[in-house]
């Protein structure tokens, strides 16, 4: 009881509702309190992972804090069964063809028209599976999007007509879930990913990219590019971190219950180098 009543202080969104393609979906809403509605505000929307859910990610990743600190909203969708269809990955929404690119985008619209969001500051992020989801939101979805922010993720879709938009992929370089050099993953799908590099460098010529630059700051790393049309390039890799939200607060033990559970790895110790929320807002609408 305890629990579920502190559960219930930690979520502040709102749920909402829709069908797609016969299949009642929902997500979540939060909009800051103090956010005025007679100016359009930015929209980020973000993609749990794998056995995650709306609820989780509003939970565990700290973007309702930043929407109120820097003013715009989240919106936090649920997939089905608690995965995406990302591709060639995952669950059950993948074997059965889940078209989840309609979901979100639908979700997308409805939210720009009932929150005064501005089409032009629109970004989609995810964890892990939900990260995957965000690269075919970039490749596939009929919403303008300004940015995608991947954290353990990478692209398992062909991508022949991607937007041209921002991209950044967050990464520890310890990552069994989703290795970093590519090849068959430990997770629940043994998905086989592509190495990160090439998922980054093809993202860069679809952008017409500048040679990237590099910096180091400890544990991590940054490689950066400027792009055509003011978009930009991203890859930030964390030494000696596994499959994880770098700042996030995940409950003590999870990863283990899950592998447990599942028979699999499941998600690694947060990083504590840097905050990615906090990061992903700023690569996503600082100016």
């Amino acid at each position: 009881m305890i629990g579920a009543i502190l559960a219930a202080t930690l979520v502040a969104s709102r749920l909402e509702h829709l069908t797609i393609g016969g299949l009642d979906r929902s997500y979540r809403v939060f909009r800051p309190a103090n956010l005025a509605r007679d100016r359009a505000v930015p929209l980020v929307v973000m993609l749990h992972g794998g056995f995650g859910s709306a609820e989780q990610a509003e939970k565990d990743y700290g973007w309702d804090a930043a929407a109120t600190r820097h003013g715009f909203v989240v919106v936090y969708p649920n997939g089905e069964r608690r995965a995406w269809n990302a591709g060639t990955c995952c669950g059950t929404p993948q074997r059965d063809g889940v078209d989840d690119v309609a979901f979100i985008s639908t979700v997308i619209r409805t939210v720009e028209a009932h929150e005064h969001i501005d089409p032009s500051r629109i970004a989609v992020t995810g964890m892990s599976n939900g990260a995957m989801m965000a690269y075919r939101m970039a490749c596939e979805a009929n919403v303008p999007l300004h940015a995608i922010g991947s954290v353990a993720g990478t692209m398992l879709v062909p991508c022949a007509h991607p937007q041209r938009l921002s991209v950044v992929e967050i990464h520890g370089l310890a990552d069994r879930n989703v290795p970093f050099a590519g090849g068959t993953g430990e997770g629940p799908g043994h998905v086989v990913t592509p190495p990160i590099p090439g998922v980054l460098a093809r993202w860069m010529r679809s952008d017409a990219c500048a040679p990237a630059a590099q910096s180091q700051s400890g544990v991590v790393r940054r490689e950066y590019a400027s792009c055509a049309d003011g978009t930009s390039v991203e890859m930030i890799t964390v030494a000696n971190a596994g499959h994880q939200w770098p700042g996030s607060h995940k409950p003590p033990g999870r990863a283990a219950l899950l592998a447990r559970l599942f028979g699999i790895h499941g998600l690694d110790a947060p990083s504590t180098a840097f905050d990615a929320t906090e990061l992903l807002y700023r690569f996503f609408f600082a100016p």
